[in-house]
């Protein structure tokens, strides 16, 4: 996934949170919100310190970006996404993972429906 791709400023963080929906599973919570002013998806990424020290966290982050780099053809473009991991994701492997998002994004009808694999 490009850093043009990434959400970093607190702002669009809030932004998010403040005017977007939200769907969760035991793994992760996603918000989300339609930006028409881009092109392509753009995500942000939270994991708290209570998942595990920063090895871990940052692990976590990595099979995150990755998953999405794998689904990037199938998901919707102009949106604005934030994935907020939960406890259960520090004892998942990168499979897992992607399976938990993709069914998040899924749910939230954020994939397109002919390439997902």
């Amino acid at each position: 996934m490009k850093k043009r791709n990434r959400i970093k400023k607190n702002e669009e963080f809030q932004r998010v949170f403040k005017n977007g929906a939200s769907f969760a599973n035991r793994q992760l919570v996603l918000y989300y919100v339609r930006n028409e002013n881009q092109e392509h998806f753009r995500v942000g990424l939270s994991v708290s310190k209570k998942i595990g020290n920063a090895v871990m966290r940052n692990q976590i982050k990595r099979y995150l970006r990755q998953a999405f780099h794998d689904l990037d053809s199938s998901i919707k473009p102009s949106f604005d996404l934030v994935v907020i991991a939960r406890k259960p994701t520090n004892q998942m492997n990168y499979f897992q993972i992607k399976k938990s998002l993709t069914h998040v994004l899924s749910k939230t009808n954020l994939l397109v429906k002919s390439n997902v694999k």
